[in-house]
């Protein structure tokens, strides 16, 4: 891996997309937000008309799909930016993050967007460390408070939250967990700006691959 990598892991609402743009602002470096990818399959599948329980069909929907995700969330030339942070989406990822065929080709693809960026990347997802990048410079973990992760989604009630929470990290294939080697962040009360700081110290402590 030549690329250098910021890894972010962590549950729904513990700021990771919102740090990780900022952190990328800060560094100058682009950003990846793989939850995103897998709410555009799940979109995708649901505008198909495919049953998300139905592994091999949503898995070709995902092997078959071509995903953007800068500046706008997009799969198969159809913005999904905005309507992939709908209920229904919210209830169905869970699903289809579990499916293995589906974590196969989008980590594929995570790692081939790696492979092709010429500068260092943040990446953000919730098996990032442990999995897709575990040779990353700098590993990350963050978290917060339910209520506090509740408040951050929005209309997304702290049930929805506990939900995912339980679905991300009890799924069989690659499950949400702090990696050991991870720095652990806590952003409960804490501002985007004193976060990406406390990053930037530790990456400073870091050595390039």
């Amino acid at each position: 891996m030549t690329t250098d990598i910021i890894a972010i892991d962590g549950p729904a609402g513990s700021g990771k997309s919102t740090v990780a743009r900022a952190l990328a602002d800060r560094l100058g470096w682009s950003v990846l937000d793989t939850g995103a990818m897998y709410r555009a399959v799940t979109s995708e599948a649901l505008y198909v008309g495919v049953d998300l329980h139905d592994e091999l069909a949503v898995a070709r929907v995902a092997a078959d799909c071509v995903i953007h995700t800068r500046p706008r969330v997009a799969i198969n030339g159809r913005d999904v930016h905005d309507a992939i942070r709908t209920e229904a989406i919210n209830i169905g990822v869970s699903v289809v993050a579990a499916n293995p065929a589906v974590r196969a080709a989008m980590v594929a693809r995570q790692r081939a967007v790696a492979a092709d960026e010429p500068g260092g990347l943040v990446v953000e997802g919730r098996d990032i460390t442990t999995v897709v990048f575990p040779d990353a410079r700098l590993k990350v973990f963050l978290t917060a408070s339910l209520d506090e992760r509740a408040r951050r989604r929005g209309e997304e009630g702290p049930e929805s939250v506990a939900r995912r929470d339980h679905a991300d990290s009890s799924r069989e294939v690659s499950p949400l967990r702090q990696a050991d080697d991870a720095l652990a962040l806590d952003t409960t009360g804490l501002s985007i700006d004193h976060v990406v700081e406390e990053i930037v110290r530790c990456l400073a402590n870091t050595t390039s691959h």
